[in-house]
């Protein structure tokens, strides 16, 4: 299983966490999963845990197609923890694709209390 996730329903946040080898097939994989969770509300934040990703098998194209389509609303908040410089890099490809569509709220981050403090801050405005 190369992601898990929970949904806190009271701080409506969903923690998504990566392990090993994390691919495009993961990925969409997990969007689907919670697509069709009861629990998940697109209105959630998220923080998208990859620091025990071994190894990161995406392309360029692949972000691009991740990035084609969100489950989360246009306004919900969505740090995506990193610890290589690879991964770092690929967050923020994603990050300014997803802007493109107009979604403001996606930052990537290497410190946990950083993401953790920004994706959960009360102020709507990313």
């Amino acid at each position: 299983m190369p992601f898990s996730y929970k949904i806190d329903k009271e701080r409506k946040m969903v923690m998504s966490t990566g392990y090993g080898v994390f691919t495009l097939e993961d990925a969409l994989g997990h969007q689907e999963k919670l697509r069709k969770d009861h629990d998940f509300d697109p209105g959630f934040c998220q923080l998208m845990d990859f620091t025990h990703v071994t190894k990161l098998d995406l392309r360029a194209e692949d972000v691009r197609r991740l990035a084609q389509a969100s489950i989360f609303a246009p306004d919900s908040r969505r740090a995506i923890l990193v610890t290589s410089d690879t991964a770092y890099g690929l967050a923020r490809m994603f990050e300014i694709l997803r802007s493109t569509f107009g979604e403001k709220g996606i930052q990537a981050f290497r410190n946990l209390d950083d993401a953790l403090d920004w994706v959960l801050t009360k102020d709507t405005a990313p």
